[in-house]
């Protein structure tokens, strides 16, 4: 596998506050690298060592096999998207775009000729002599891609691109992204804390808490295989369910408020447990009127919240809340007794003190 960065026991302390922890990170060659995680983990610090906008306390980072620890952002082949669209007001969109390239003395035919490569990918090519005051937040954005893509770079750093956008926005320039991507194959590593826009957009998702990935893996892989249990809980929406409880026969089956569930199918090796946690998602649990023994846990209705395609049904099962999804045409009512099937081939079991998988 070719790099494209790598990055080797980056350390960066704020005084006595460590903020990244001995980091180890390695990006292939035209790869889509999702750091996602809440705010505050160290998930834009890292893209800012890797931009040069932050130094690190210990540490290498290569780009492209040549070591750019100490380099200068200019010299590093990178190009970086703020969250802020960061544009120059006086500005039209075509000097914005050309701006950078001015600068470093360009020929005048291939800043014209990257500034309409840019425009053409982008679709923004009609807004070329509008200011930024004039554009919509979408098309701002587009612009700040566009300032980054003319340069005709390796790499592209994503610092948050799409938090200041609505919803209907986000989704669209989420796909645009995702298109420019697709074209362009340069590596991308793409900061955020939506976990969406993670899950849509990467081919690994980095799961980044108190400045130490907890996980490396593909989105599918995240989603059903959590390594522990704050990627657990981190990931989907609504949030896993967890069970408290203990695994008993030898790992055979796990027990939950006075209820066995047989874990036969889980793909792990439980063991016998004392303190677990059963971590169970809401698509992979079935309402039913009847009880089967091994398989199905009693719970009582309180609310449900119609989302359109489906509903959100908020149960209460041995004391613990608990969501399940289901078609939105059979939406049961408050208060009704119910049993939740259990599908344990996509459930996850977790070691209550060390909060790994299992």
């Amino acid at each position: 596998m070719t790099h494209s960065i790598q990055v080797k026991d980056l350390t960066l302390n704020f005084g006595a506050v460590s903020v990244l922890k001995t980091m180890n990170l390695d990006v292939a060659e035209g790869e889509f690298i999702v750091l996602l995680g809440p705010s505050g983990c160290g998930k834009s610090t890292l893209l800012n060592c890797l931009a040069g906008l932050l130094e690190p306390s210990d540490g290498e980072i290569w780009i492209k096999g040549k070591n750019v620890t100490w380099a200068e952002p200019s010299e590093r082949g990178i190009g970086m998207v703020f969250q802020s669209y960061a544009l120059y007001p006086q500005m039209t969109v075509r000097g914005n775009l050309s701006f950078g390239l001015k600068n470093a003395r360009m020929p005048r035919d291939e800043i014209e000729k990257r500034v309409a490569r840019a425009a053409e990918i982008l679709q923004i090519g009609p807004l070329l002599d509008r200011k930024p005051a004039a554009l919509s937040g979408g098309q701002r954005q587009r612009v700040a891609i566009g300032r980054a893509l003319v340069r005709d770079v390796d790499v592209f750093l994503f610092d948050e691109p799409l938090s200041n956008l609505d919803a209907k926005l986000r989704s669209e320039l989420r796909v645009e992204i995702k298109r420019l991507h697709s074209r362009l194959n340069n590596t991308m590593v793409y900061v955020t804390h939506d976990q969406i826009e993670a899950l849509t957009l990467a081919d690994r998702i980095a799961v980044m808490r108190g400045g130490i990935i907890q996980q490396l893996a593909a989105p599918q892989e995240i989603y059903n295989r959590p390594a522990n249990l704050f990627v657990a809980g981190f990931i989907g929406s609504p949030s896993m369910n967890f069970l408290p409880g203990k695994t008993v026969d030898g790992g055979r089956a796990f027990e939950f408020a006075g209820n066995r569930i047989g874990l036969e199918g889980y793909e792990g090796a439980p063991g016998q447990r004392d303190k677990a946690i059963l971590g169970l998602r809401p698509e992979h649990l079935v309402m039913q009127d009847t009880a089967e023994p091994g398989l199905t846990l009693p719970a009582t209705v309180e609310i449900d919240e119609p989302m359109g395609a489906d509903s959100l049904v908020w149960l209460k099962a041995g004391g613990q809340p608990v969501s399940v999804r289901v078609p939105v045409e059979k939406r049961p009512r408050a208060g009704q007794e119910v049993h939740l099937r259990v599908d344990i081939r996509h459930a996850s079991v977790f070691d209550a003190g060390t909060e790994e998988r299992v």
